[in-house]
């Protein structure tokens, strides 16, 4: 995720501390932090997140329409794969967490979580199939595809699809995924994290050694229901009122075709790769200047938005982890929520002075963060129009770790693969993460809009913009603009 709460999270306990200490003493409130209690009864049925009832709603619109941002992952596994201790990990990950055999029902009219109380995961083992001569990437891609199309089910699915695609004895591609509304990509880490600790314990014959989880999901729901109301949800609401109101109905991004009446779920992708390099550089500029790294480059991202539009009033929309409480940071389950950032370019500010702007407004942010998005939206009551995202039209996230490092476990070694996790309902998504060649980037774009060579040209762009600010911080906003 994108968002200071993970970037805070990564923290050391003394460092967190510390962090939240220059906070307050920068005038940021921070939220109480309140122990979310267990489920006092033994029922089955319980009410939904405010981010599922979304997905819940859009569901019962649309039940056989393609969904886009499934939480996804897939892992290469080189070595002797036992097949029955990788069955009985993915079991134990089911039973450990209750969002994932929760179905959703309409009971009297309010949709609720209906929680099994044992499933167990169906394996399906594939084969290169159709397409043996691909490359491993592309064959993945194809199974993703095969594997998205078919629409889950969620008055009776199991929220976890399990593909494991044999390519040989001993090298396998497996690939998981998860329904939105019961994940994020957060929970992903989560899910091959404990994928390899119940593996590990299972090929050996030992008993699974993972402590119990202090809350489930719908914990979460049932607490964030009662949570959401009087003060709390004044002052969070007065925040995003005031930072929002009166915002620019729209980013006006040149494109190279008109926008249609309806917006289009057609996507593509490019990829950037920043050098070791300027990753290194931007990482102290950072340092050196007292913002995180997702900071410097929004600063960017923004000055690159301004270069196109000319506008001094910019909105970028960012997905945030959600995950602000101890308890819910190895919970499965859909916490992510939309901030929307608001920066100022007014003036021609001097980089290093813009950058101070974006810093505020994060964190300010990051101290109103939770509110969920819906709950802004139905404040503010933007103008709604088919074709386009209300409030914001692009989005900027920064994934602050990878979901599986290359890991050696009983015999076999796991890699992770790329797959495209992007949000598929903005003109532009751009997301980055660290890698060792480098910050790692890729924009998802509207294709009705933008050509593929647009979009190259916007990344060589950014990479050309963050160079010239790594080189020289202090120049103006509009000869920054200018020189890419």
């Amino acid at each position: 995720m994108s968002d200071l709460s993970v970037d805070i999270a990564n923290l050391s306990p003394n460092k967190r501390a510390l962090f939240e200490l220059l906070l307050t003493k920068n005038g940021v409130k921070l939220p109480k932090i309140q122990r979310i209690p267990r489920k006092s009864n033994s029922s089955n049925s319980f009410p939904l997140s405010i981010a599922q009832e979304r997905v819940w709603f859009l569901n019962q619109q649309e039940p056989d329409k393609r969904v886009y941002n499934i939480p996804k992952a897939a892992v290469r596994i080189s070595g002797a794969l036992n097949l029955e201790a990788l069955q009985k990990a993915l079991d134990a990950i089911v039973a450990r967490h209750e969002v994932l055999r929760t179905t959703f029902a309409d009971v009297d009219g309010s949709p609720r979580q209906i929680i099994a109380q044992r499933r167990s995961v169906e394996l399906t083992i594939s084969a290169p199939g159709e397409r043996p001569e691909a490359k491993p990437e592309e064959q993945v891609q194809h199974l993703l595809e095969k594997e998205a199309r078919p629409p889950f089910d969620l008055s009776q699915d199991l929220m976890l699809r399990a593909t494991l695609l044999r390519q040989s004895p001993e090298e396998h591609i497996l690939l998981l995924m998860m329904h939105p509304i019961v994940s994020d990509c957060w929970s992903l880490g989560i899910l091959f994290r404990e994928l390899a600790l119940f593996y590990e314990d299972f090929s050996k014959g030992k008993t699974p050694s993972l402590p119990e989880l202090p809350i489930q999901y719908a914990d979460f729901a049932h607490w964030q229901r009662g949570w959401q109301q009087g003060d709390i949800l004044e002052e969070q609401l007065s925040y995003w009122k005031k930072q929002l109101s009166d915002s620019p109905p729209v980013l006006e991004l040149p494109t190279d075709r008109p926008r249609s009446e309806v917006e289009s779920c057609r996507r593509g992708r490019q990829r950037l790769v920043l050098s070791a390099t300027l990753t290194k550089a931007l990482n102290s500029l950072s340092l050196r200047q007292e913002v995180t790294l997702f900071m410097t480059l929004v600063t960017a991202f923004v000055t690159l938005l301004y270069r196109y539009t000319g506008q001094e009033d910019i909105l970028v929309g960012t997905a945030i982890a959600g995950r602000t409480r101890v308890e819910l940071e190895e919970l499965i389950g859909l916490f992510v929520n939309t901030q929307v950032l608001r920066t100022d370019l007014s003036g021609n500010p001097a980089m290093l002075e813009l950058l101070g702007r974006v810093r505020d407004t994060a964190l300010a942010a990051s101290s109103h963060q939770e509110l969920p998005f819906e709950k802004v939206l139905e404040e503010l009551r933007p103008e709604r129009n088919l074709n386009m995202n209300p409030l914001f039209q692009v989005m900027f996230n920064l994934q602050n770790a990878p979901i599986l490092k290359a890991l050696e476990l009983s015999g076999l070694t796991l890699t992770s693969m790329e797959v495209d996790n992007g949000n598929a309902n903005s003109d532009l998504t751009f997301s980055m993460a660290e890698s060792e060649e480098g910050l790692i980037g890729f924009l998802v774009y509207n294709t009705e809009l933008f050509e593929e060579n647009t979009i190259d040209r916007i990344l060589r762009h950014f990479g050309a913009l963050l160079e010239a600010i790594v080189a020289n911080p202090e120049q103006r906003l509009s000869h920054l603009a200018n020189s890419v």
